[in-house]
């Protein structure tokens, strides 16, 4: 790994900032495709006006939004700003789930195309890194690519009900 392209993370607050610098650089750099995966997702700073902001540039020029998770339970509670963004780009947006994974196997990851990656290794304490190096990037589209082949549609934009 180039040192130069990874920057360490060791804290909650280093782990929402690289969230927000990652989706602000997706949209100023133009990052096709974005990949969200957590097993809540709780810990994630969506619904900030700044990071809906972001989204809602980067979204505007035919991009694709995929977020993985095991439960959505807390997006819904946690996020309303977000579920709120995600209407009408619901056609560029697309949520699955992974029942299939062991408890604490889901991956915490935010990959941005070919632009960077900010991944968690240890989400209970908050220790990853946000990198660019380029074989890095490479692992984690294959991370991502091995969850999303056992994993199913979730987390519809509107409930259904009587």
């Amino acid at each position: 790994m180039d040192e130069q392209h990874v920057t360490p993370i060791a804290s909650r607050g280093e782990f929402q900032q690289a969230i927000r610098n990652a989706i602000a650089a997706a949209a100023r750099e133009g990052a096709r495709e974005l990949w969200f995966a957590d097993s809540t997702f709780a810990d994630w700073p969506l619904s900030e006006p700044g990071v809906i902001e972001n989204l809602g540039r980067w979204a505007a020029s035919h991009r694709k939004l995929t977020l993985i998770a095991e439960t959505f339970d807390e997006v819904a509670r946690r996020h309303a700003r977000w579920s709120e963004w995600r209407r009408p780009w619901s056609h560029i947006v697309e949520c699955r789930s992974n029942d299939e994974l062991e408890r604490g196997q889901m991956p915490c990851l935010l990959l941005a195309g070919n632009l960077l990656a900010v991944r968690l290794v240890d989400p209970v304490h908050h220790r990853g890194t946000v990198s660019r190096d380029v074989p890095d990037l490479v692992r984690s589209r294959e991370q991502i690519d091995a969850v999303l082949q056992r994993s199913s549609e979730a987390f519809p934009v509107t409930m259904l009900g009587l």
